[in-house]
């Protein structure tokens, strides 16, 4: 079983910075790919980023690239998610999660990711 909690949501004015992270706990978590997804009111959930287990490839979704940095220190169990030059269109609540190596599904796809933490809340304002 692996449990993730993520920190570092808040509220902040389009053109800022706000770093996330998420703590793992499981022995699964370093050998693991891990995403990034959000989900804003009244629209489905999507990807942001993810990062296979040694960080050496990473992938973004367009509408990030060049403005998120998705990061992780296996050591301490945590993935981050450095995100720059945000815009009102990034508000939504963000969640970490654990692919399940087994899926074949897309790394991009929500489906193939088993453990999901709680998410927290990112509000830009314009």
């Amino acid at each position: 079983q692996v449990q993730l909690e993520e920190s570092g949501g808040g509220l902040v004015q389009a053109g800022g910075s706000l770093r996330l992270s998420c703590a793992a706990s499981g022995r699964t978590f370093s050998s693991s790919t891990m995403g990034w997804f959000r989900q804003a009111p009244g629209k489905e959930r999507e990807f942001v980023a993810a990062s296979t287990w040694s960080g050496s490839r990473t992938y973004y979704a367009d509408s990030v690239k060049d403005r998120f940095t998705i990061s992780r220190d296996n050591a301490k169990s945590t993935v981050y998610l450095q995100m720059n030059s945000l815009k009102p269109e990034d508000t939504a609540v963000y969640s970490c999660a654990v692919k399940d190596p087994f899926s074949a599904a897309s790394y991009s796809h929500p489906g193939a990711y088993k453990y999901w933490g709680q998410g927290t809340q990112v509000t830009v304002s314009s």
